[in-house]
Formats: C-alpha cells, structure tokens, sequence
C-alpha cells in the first residue's frame, strides 16, 4: 500500500507543490521575499531562523526556480533573492493560507468582510505602520498601463482598498450577503466627492480592489472618478502587506482598509477596521492632510470653504 500511494503521489501535482514549499520555512521564505526582504540578513533578523537552516532552504528554493538571485554587490559579490515567475504564482497560494487561517485558525470560521477592532487582523494591519510599501510595486490601472501604488511626486498617498463595486453588466456575487462587504460604490462616491480637498492638500489617492481591469475601467468610467483604481487581480499588494481579504463565491476580495504612506513610501497610519465609511474618508483626508503639511518643503495646505468638517474619532 505505502507503495502504492509513493507511485500516486510522483503524478499528484499537490504532493509535488508540497515537495518543494510543503515545508514551514519555505513557505515564511516566499512570503518575506513577497514583502520586499531580498537580502540574506534581512531575511535572517525577521524569520530568527539559524544561518545554516535559511541557506538551505534558500538553495532549495534555488534548485527549484522559485528564486533567482541577482548581484547587488560586486566586491566581493553579494546577492538578493527576488521570485521568479514560478514564485510569483505562489502568491495566490500565500493568499488562500492566510484567509483560510484568518477564518478558522484565528477566527470562529464566520464568513465576514469586516473584523474585531481587538482581532488578529486588525493587530497585523496596525503593525504595518513604520514599515515600507515595497519598491517597484505597480499594478493595472484605470486609464490604461499600470502605476505605482505609492504615487511619484506626491507628499502623501491614501491607498483605500475596498471588496468590489457594482459595474454596468457585471453579476451579482452568488450566494446570500456577506457581513461588511457592501458599501464600496459609496466608498469610491465619497472619496470623489473629496478629491478636490485630497488635492489641495497634496495627497494622491489610490482605490485597490482584486477586480479585473476592464471591471474597474467600466466603474470609472460611469462614475467619472479623478483618481485611478487599481488592480489587485494577481494579489501582489495583497501580498506584499499581508491584507485582509475573504472568499465571496470563487472570488478573493480585499477586505475595506485605508493605509496613508508618505513620499519614502513608509506607511504612516493605518485606518483599520472600517465599519463607519464616511468616518473613515474624513479620516484618512484629516490625517493625510496633516502630513502633507508636516512633509519637508511643503506649504500649508489650504482649506476648502465647502469641504465638510472632519468628525474626530
């Protein structure tokens, strides 16, 4: 029998994946490298892994064609670690393990686009703050090509990821609704109706969703929206910054957050969980304001007379 299940396993694709990122550090590996750590001590101090053990699951990992490395020094030579295409393809795996450990390792196993002020994914958002958005990080946008999350040239940027918004012929999610995932036509609505205000206060604006391209373009498209939305569709920010998401039908959405990074693409505050959306725009164009303002060489920025009075929370 257990050479029976040997000879299964050399054609069972999962007990190959398993072979080559099955094993803890592999995995935690491909997720840093995700997060933008490509160098060795850089990957040593955050996993507090033996020098011997990364080594060794770096040249598995190697051996493999999950990573590549390229020299970023000469003399004497040193290498990064970047993910190859077969490692890129893995995010969606990272993604599904996490959402799945949100839901019934963390969590009670409820199906919900919302979370516990108190939770373990609100403790894993917060945490972002004083760390970087990592660099090139540019996704398909709407208006055609792709752009950098972190817009260039802005003092600040709010970055607001949302579940999906309704478009002219798309379908509704299958399946009855689900606790905190409605909203995000209103969101991209109210973040419009402030963009002037974001503006002249020197802050970019940024819509994440994992919707398709030509999904978004047709939302931006009816709704005349001033800033671009970006997709998400392949999870690389999602991955790159751990973000919360849940499983609508066979689709994987974003989970509402606001994350606010300045011009060294270092996020400065996290808004995080959202129940309050019209809250949480007041909020992310206060505090994006006052940091535009505190940005080296930057004038203060002036205020609307018709931009509405931000309720503190």
């Amino acid at each position: 029998m257990a050479r029976e299940v040997r000879e299964l396993d050399a054609v069972c694709a999962i007990a190959q994946a398993a072979a080559v990122v099955g094993e803890w550090w592999s995995l935690l590996i491909v997720r840093e490298v995700s997060r933008g750590r490509h160098r060795f001590d850089d990957l040593q101090a955050e996993l507090a892994i033996s020098r011997r053990v990364l080594a060794e699951r770096l040249r598995h990992l190697l051996d493999h064609a999950v990573l590549e490395r390229r020299p970023y020094q000469r003399r004497p030579i040193r290498y990064e670690y970047h993910l190859t295409d077969a490692g890129r393809a893995l995010t969606p795996v990272l993604i599904g393990l996490q959402d799945w450990a949100d839901r019934f390792v963390l969590g009670d196993g409820t199906l919900t686009a919302v979370a516990s002020p108190t939770g373990p994914e609100a403790v894993r958002l917060r945490a972002l703050t004083g760390t970087s958005v990592p660099h090139p990080l540019s996704l398909p946008a709407t208006g055609g090509g792709e752009r950098d999350v972190v817009a260039a040239g802005a003092p600040v940027t709010v970055i607001f990821t949302y579940p999906a918004t309704g478009a002219p012929g798309l379908p509704p999610e299958d399946g009855p609704p689900i606790p905190g995932a409605a909203g995000c036509t209103l969101e991209n609505r109210l973040f419009r109706a402030s963009a002037a205000d974001f503006a002249r206060a020197g802050v970019a604006l940024r819509g994440v969703s994992t919707q398709r391209p030509d999904e978004q373009q047709a939302f931006a498209d009816a709704e005349d929206l001033p800033f671009p939305l970006l997709s998400d569709v392949d999870l690389t920010l999602c991955a790159a910054l751990r973000l919360p998401t849940f499983r609508a039908g066979q689709n994987l959405r974003l989970k509402r957050a606001v994350l606010i990074a300045d011009a060294h693409r270092t996020i400065q505050h996290v808004v995080y969980p959202i129940a309050d959306i019209p809250s949480a725009v007041e909020a992310a164009l206060r505090l994006g304001a006052a940091l535009a303002e505190a940005a080296p060489g930057q004038p203060p920025a002036r205020r609307s007379r018709s931009a509405p009075a931000s309720r503190r929370q």
